[in-house]
C-alpha cells in the first residue's frame, strides 16, 4: 500500500501555505494509523517551478520551498522507524530550462558538447524560421523552442515534449545517464526505498525525428502511434537503471507508462527492467460492470507473460478525482458512494495499491476560479483546457473553516473550499462511517486476511449490473453492485461493505468483501 504525497498540498509546517517536508514529518502519525506501508513523494527537488517541480534545476538537492536535505534526511528517519518506506520522483526525460546543463548549451552554441546533452536541431525553410518537425507538446502548442544566439540572432530549435520550461535530455549522449546514476546512488545513499519514473515511457526518440500523425493526438495525452514516446531505445535505458538499482536490492522503481498494447506494457517490467509498472485502466474506467471488469482483466493479463507485480489506482495528481469522474450528473454523493465502493474492489485485488493523497477522505475535484489557475496547461492551451489544479487542493486536516489545519496561513497556495468541513481527517476519524474509517478497515483487513495472499483472481456468475470475484487459493470473494437497486450477495460471512446493507442485501453503487 503505497501512499502518493502531493508535497505542495499534503501538509504546511512552516506556515506559508504551500506544503513542505516538515508538513510530512508531522503527519507520518496519521500515515502509521492509516496502515500504508510507503509514502511516494512528488517532485521535490530544486525546481523554479514551471510545472510544480517537474522541471528540476538540480536533481541532487531538495527545493527551498520543501525544506533541505536535513530536513529530507529527518523524514525518511522518522518514516523509517515507524515501518514506512520512502519513495521519490524521478525525472529523466527532461531537465529544467535553469539547470546548469541547459545555461552551458545555451552559450556554447550550434554543434558543441554541451548542446548535445539536449536535442537541438536547425529549423526547416530558407531561414530556419519553421520548427524541426511538427510534434506539439504535451501541454499544448509546439514541441519546440527557437534560441537566441549570442550574437543576437535567430538560431537553433530545441525539443520540449512538455512545457518549454523543460528540455528534452538528449539519451544518445552518454552523460546523461552517467548523470543520472549520480543522482540515483545520491538519494539511495541517503536511505531511500526507491523512485517513481516519471515518464518511464519517454527518453528514448526515433531516429530522425520524424514528423507523426497528429489526428489522434490530444493534450496530456499519448497513444501507442505516438512518435514521441515508447520507442525501443528506451528499454536499453531502463535496463542501464536497474543496474544501478540492484546495487540496492531493498529498492525498487514503478515506472509511469502511457502504454496501451499489454505485450509493449510487459516489455517495461521485464526482470532486467522495472520492478512496476503504473496501469492506469481501472483509473480510467467508467462505474460500469464491462469496463470495470475488462480494465481488471487487462490489468493482470499485462504482466502475466513476465510473472510480473500489478498495479492499481483510481487517482493521482494528473487524473480528476474519483468521487467527480463517478458523479451522476454531477450528484457527489452518487460520486462518493461508487469511489468507496471501487476503494473495496480494488482493495480486494492482488498487487501493489497506490492511494493518491485526500482519495481516502473521500475529495472531489475542486471548480477553481480562473484567476487561481496554476497548471501550465491553461496557459499553454490559451485558456482552453483548465489543467489539473482541481485535484490538487490541500487537504484538510481539522476545525470548521478553511483553511483546516493545513497551514497556519489562511492564503493557501490553491484554495480550499469551506464545504470541506465535513471531509476533514479530524471529523473522520470520529465517524466509524466515513471514508477514512472505511480505508483504514480494508487496509487492516487487506493485511490480516489470509485470503488475500494469492496471487490470482477467479470470476464466478453474478447478477446483470453486478460482478463478483474469489482470490485463488482464498476464500474472499468481492462484490459489486452497480445498479440503482439492492441485490443478493454471495453466500459468505460479511467482512466488509461500502455501504449498510439493505434488508440483507447489498445496496445500490456498494461493494462487500464476505469470506467463505
Amino acid at each position: 500500500m503505497v501512499y502518493q504525497i502531493y508535497p505542495r498540498s499534503f501538509a504546511d509546517g512552516n506556515g506559508d501555505g504551500i506544503g513542505d517536508l516538515g508538513g510530512v514529518i508531522n503527519r507520518l502519525g496519521y500515515l502509521e494509523l492509516l496502515g500504508v506501508d510507503a509514502i511516494w513523494l512528488s517532485p521535490i527537488m530544486t525546481s523554479p517551478m514551471a510545472d510544480h517541480g517537474y522541471d528540476v534545476a538540480n536533481p541532487r538537492d531538495v527545493d527551498p520551498l520543501f525544506g533541505d536535505l536535513a530536513t529530507f534526511d529527518a523524514l525518511v528517519a522518522a518514516a523509517h522507524d515507524r515501518d514506512i518506506r520512502v519513495t521519490m520522483d524521478l525525472v529523466p526525460n527532461h531537465t529544467s530550462d535553469q539547470h546548469p546543463w541547459f545555461a552551458a548549451a545555451l552559450a556554447a552554441g550550434p554543434g558543441s558538447p554541451e548542446r548535445d546533452r539536449y536535442i537541438f536541431r536547425d529549423g526547416l525553410g530558407p531561414d530556419g524560421s519553421l520548427p524541426p518537425n511538427n510534434w506539439p507538446s504535451v501541454f499544448g502548442g509546439p514541441a519546440w523552442t527557437r534560441v537566441i544566439e549570442s550574437d543576437g540572432t535567430p538560431g537553433q530549435w530545441y525539443l520540449h515534449i512538455f512545457a518549454r520550461e523543460q528540455p528534452d535530455l538528449n539519451w544518445d549522449n552518454p552523460e546523461v545517464f552517467d548523470d543520472l546514476a549520480k543522482t540515483l546512488r545520491f538519494w539511495l545513499n541517503r536511505g531511500v526505498d526507491g523512485f517513481r519514473i516519471d515518464v518511464a515511457h519517454g527518453m528514448a526518440k526515433p531516429q530522425g525525428l520524424p514528423d507523426m500523425d497528429l489526428t489522434s493526438v490530444g493534450l496530456l495525452s499519448n497513444d501507442d502511434n505516438d512518435l514521441r514516446f515508447n520507442n525501443s531505445g528506451v528499454h536499453a535505458i531502463h535496463r542501464k537503471i536497474r543496474e544501478v538499482m540492484d546495487d540496492y536490492p531493498a529498492a525498487a522503481n514503478v515506472g509511469e507508462i502511457w502504454v496501451d498494447d499489454n505485450t509493449a506494457f510487459a516489455e517495461y517490467i521485464r526482470p532486467d527492467e522495472l520492478h512496476l509498472g503504473f496501469n492506469f485502466r481501472l483509473a480510467k474506467a467508467e462505474f460500469e460492470i464491462n469496463q470495470i471488469r475488462g480494465a481488471i482483466d487487462n490489468a493482470l493479463e499485462s504482466v502475466a507473460s513476465v510473472r510480473g507485480v500489478p498495479t492499481w489506482t483510481l487517482s493521482n495528481h494528473d487524473v480528476e478525482r474519483e468521487v467527480t469522474r463517478y458523479a451522476e450528473g454531477g450528484d457527489l454523493r452518487v460520486g462518493i458512494d461508487r469511489a468507496r465502493a471501487m476503494a473495496l474492489v480494488e482493495f480486494a485485488l492482488p498487487g501493489s495499491i497506490f492511494i493518491y493523497n485526500g482519495e481516502e477522505l473521500g475529495l472531489p475535484n475542486v471548480d477553481l476560479p480562473d484567476d487561481v489557475l496554476q497548471d501550465p496547461v491553461w496557459e499553454r492551451s490559451g485558456h482552453t483546457e483548465r489543467g489539473r489544479d482541481g485535484c490538487r487542493v490541500p487537504l484538510p486536516w481539522e476545525g470548521t473553516e478553511p483553511p483546516f489545519a493545513f497551514s497556519s496561513s489562511p492564503n493557501t497556495w490553491l484554495p480550499i473550499p469551506a464545504s470541506w468541513a465535513s471531509l476533514t481527517v479530524e471529523a473522520q476519524l470520529e465517524d466509524v462511517d466515513s471514508t477514512l474509517s472505511l480505508y483504514r478497515r480494508a487496509i487492516e483487513l487487506r493485511f490480516e486476511r489470509r485470503e488475500l495472499d494469492s496471487d490470482e483472481i477467479e470470476w464466478y456468475g453474478a447478477p446483470e449490473g453486478c460482478l463478483a470475484f474469489r482470490r485463488v487459493g482464498g476464500h474472499l470473494v468481492c462484490a459489486l453492485n452497480t445498479n440503482a437497486h439492492p441485490v443478493a450477495l454471495p453466500p459468505g460471512e460479511v467482512l466488509l461493505t461500502s455501504a449498510p446493507l439493505i434488508d440483507g442485501q447489498l445496496a445500490p453503487n456498494a461493494a462487500a468483501w464476505l469470506a467463505g
